[in-house]
């Protein structure tokens, strides 16, 4: 109904009631409704906030049009260090290059630049996957292609029955074909 805190929690208590478990790590943008529930009922599981967001979220602290693609270089850069420590290291020297001529970034950056790097703790095979919440983007995008060629639904289970097949059939794709992630992508 909203990205409030309540309903956010009200959802991923649904999915624990029905069997949710094993969860190693939550992707998402920034929502504040969504880390107070996540916090609420799966405390332990590392939440990762999506760097192409981050990086969107960025431009709203830049000074000036001019200095945009420099910053969104940056940024781009912290996160496609080689290891975390070099990500901090990068984190660090923007935030300082940036303290005086582009300020409110800067503090943003160093506030919010973190939480864009728990992917650094999964295996580095899985790094380019599992930063962003592209995978999400990207099966929203097919439901859409799918359930606009139909247009019009006879009734609300018409179009659930539509949706739950192209999410069938992409689990399958996963599970049997390409594999989005696998345990022999673990090697760094």
């Amino acid at each position: 109904l909203s990205e409030s805190e309540v309903h956010w929690r009200k959802f991923l208590e649904q999915l624990l009631q029905r069997g949710l478990k094993g969860v190693e790590m939550i992707i998402s943008d920034d929502h504040a409704g969504l880390k107070a529930a996540l916090r609420a009922t799966l405390p332990s599981a590392p939440w990762q906030r999506c760097t192409f967001h981050l990086a969107q979220n960025a431009q709203h602290y830049v000074p000036n049009m001019s200095m945009r693609s420099e910053i969104a270089q940056a940024v781009r850069d912290v996160y496609q260090a080689l290891s975390q420590h070099e990500a901090e290291e990068r984190l660090k020297e923007a935030v300082a290059k940036y303290e005086k001529r582009a300020p409110k970034f800067s503090q943003w950056f160093e506030e919010n630049g973190p939480e864009g790097m728990t992917f650094y703790k999964r295996p580095g095979g899985h790094w380019k996957k599992v930063r962003t919440v592209n995978v999400v983007e990207r099966l929203n995008e097919e439901v859409k292609r799918r359930t606009r060629v139909a247009r019009l639904f006879p009734n609300e289970a018409s179009c659930e029955r539509l949706v739950t097949a192209v999410v069938a059939d992409i689990h399958e794709e996963w599970a049997i074909g390409k594999k989005y992630l696998s345990h022999e992508s673990d090697v760094a």
